[in-house]
């Protein structure tokens, strides 16, 4: 197995790589936006909009090999994580040519080829799982990593202490990955948890742990190579808080009555992409010929994207039990 580097190269190659990464899930998350206004995508619909250099930046330190847990709001992680943005997008509309068949939607993407496993709706239910992919990669002796991805609100959830403490106790190769994005569904972290910095509670865990700015794809690949150091050296898991901010409401559904325009504005104004995008250019990393580049070859990917999902077909009626239990046999 390939050990990833543990420190960040800045090289242009890199820049425009994260760079890259970054517009490709905006510009997928926009294009999901407009299809649902469109009611060619239902259901619930929560985008990733602003925490853009979360995603990237922790993928970046992991290998094929490694697992990759998500949320609800886990397109930018299965994208990055290289799931095709045609399947992606199939999925959303429920076509059978989706990573999940159609049968998960936006919130329940999987790619087991890819070790891309959700997408959980479950509020920190996604830790139990990532909790038990590592304890079988430490039985078997893999030298893989688990990734669980996870918003600020899963704190005030019984899997998250259950996880923390069976992965601390046990030393499972798991990197805990906060989204901390300060609003769980419409409820302001200082409303919802005594002790607001939750990269403080691995502690109680004996978890070695690290906040950072989750705004900064530069920081947050740091920290996490440096998590993800950590851990294939000791076997222990890793805590990492990335505080962020989604410029969007929760989900489509969302009137986002529980902040002010003002406040949203304020992070919008660091925003992940703009940040990034001012330093490559001014740091000379950057040229407005790769960004729009970028561009270009982003607008053709979600156009394909959408191509592909709009020449999908539904599964059959005749296919509704299909692995809903197992097959009776005589």
């Amino acid at each position: 197995m390939t050990q990833a580097s543990p420190k960040v190269w800045l090289d242009r190659q890199h820049c425009r790589e994260l760079l890259h990464q970054m517009i490709r899930i905006r510009r997928f998350e926009e294009k999901c936006a407009e299809l649902y206004t469109q009611e060619k995508i239902r259901g619930f619909l929560h985008l990733y909009i602003g925490e853009e250099a979360v995603a990237v930046g922790v993928m970046q330190a992991l290998l094929p090999e490694d697992a990759i847990v998500a949320t609800y709001r886990e397109h930018g992680h299965a994208l990055v994580r290289g799931v095709p943005a045609g399947s992606i997008m199939a999925e959303m509309y429920g076509k059978q040519e989706g990573c999940s068949r159609g049968r998960g939607g936006s919130m329940h993407l999987f790619d087991a080829a890819r070790r891309f496993y959700g997408g959980n709706a479950i509020v920190g239910g996604g830790m139990p799982v990532a909790t038990g992919l590592a304890l079988a990669d430490a039985m078997m002796a893999r030298k893989q990593v688990t990734a669980c991805f996870f918003g600020e609100g899963a704190a005030a959830e019984g899997e998250f202490h259950e996880s923390m403490n069976l992965a601390a106790l046990w030393r499972l190769p798991v990197l805990f990955v906060c989204e901390n994005n300060l609003y769980a569904m419409g409820t302001a972290l200082e409303l919802s948890e005594s002790q607001t910095d939750i990269s403080a509670k691995a502690a109680a865990y004996n978890m070695q742990a690290e906040a950072v700015d989750g705004m900064n794809v530069v920081e947050v690949e740091a920290a996490a190579r440096r998590a993800v150091a950590a851990i294939r050296e000791t076997g222990a898991p890793y805590f990492l808080e990335c505080r962020t901010y989604r410029f969007r409401a929760h989900s489509m559904y969302d009137p986002q009555l529980y902040r002010d325009k003002a406040e949203v504005e304020r992070w919008t104004g660091r925003g992940p992409i703009k940040r990034f995008t001012e330093w490559a250019l001014e740091a000379g990393e950057i040229r407005q010929a790769d960004i729009d580049e970028i561009e270009k070859l982003v607008a053709e990917e979600v156009a394909g994207a959408v191509a592909f999902a709009e020449a999908g077909t539904f599964e059959p009626v005749a296919d509704l039990a299909r692995d809903v239990g197992a097959e009776r046999r005589p």
